[in-house]
């Protein structure tokens, strides 16, 4: 088991949890425009919904790649671009952070659940970077790929969890942040483009 692979994908997980995107976004104006438990309620659906994404990974891809070296390579390189591509997008995309906290209608616990959890079972971009970005990330030769898949899986589950929580919690001081220092979005646009960025070219020179 290489604990190195695992802590590099235990960081790049964070970065990516705290990089803004449409996600930690809702769960920022949620929390903001009706309280912390239901920015909580709405990451649990969010994280929830990664089991359906981690199973399709493990036991899809895991059948295609096993004992097939030259797939496994073209899935490594397509998510190498894929991250390049994001990168991309993120470069030419408006340094702004919306937060349109009063336009959103009040939902029960239960409804923002329900909602986080299709939001992410149903966007098919949550499959294609889960597909993009677990493979490189295989840490043992010997261990199972589908077991690896849903460590993987449940690594990123917590973290992502304990991050958009804390957003959740903190939610009234980094709005405050975010509205008095314009930097701070310019500062996290260039944070995802390096993060994209650095997990592609980990992808692209990892020996697995």
């Amino acid at each position: 088991m290489n604990y190195e692979i695992l802590s590099a994908f235990i960081l790049a997980t964070a970065a990516l949890a705290i990089s803004p995107g449409p996600d930690n976004i809702y769960v920022l104006t949620q929390s903001i425009s009706n309280g912390i438990k239901y920015g909580l309620s709405t990451t649990a659906g969010l994280i929830t919904g990664c089991i359906v994404h981690t199973t399709f990974l493990a036991f899809g891809v895991s059948a295609l790649i096993k004992d097939n070296d030259q797939l496994f390579f073209v899935i490594k390189l397509f998510g190498a671009f894929y991250l390049f591509y994001l990168a991309y997008k993120v470069y030419y995309t408006k340094v702004h952070i919306k937060l349109d906290s009063t336009e959103i209608p009040k939902k029960s616990l239960s409804q923002l659940f329900r909602q986080g959890f299709i939001m992410n079972v149903l966007n098919p971009k949550v499959t294609i970077f889960f597909l993009a970005f677990f493979p490189g990330f295989l840490f043992s030769k010997d261990l199972n790929t589908i077991i690896q898949f849903y460590v993987l899986g449940l690594i990123f589950m917590i973290v992502t969890f304990l991050i958009f929580s804390s957003i959740a919690l903190l939610s009234g001081s980094i709005a405050e942040q975010i509205k008095r220092n314009t930097g701070i979005a310019l500062f996290l646009k260039w944070l995802q483009i390096v993060v994209f960025s650095g997990i592609g070219i980990y992808l692209l020179f990892s020996d697995k």
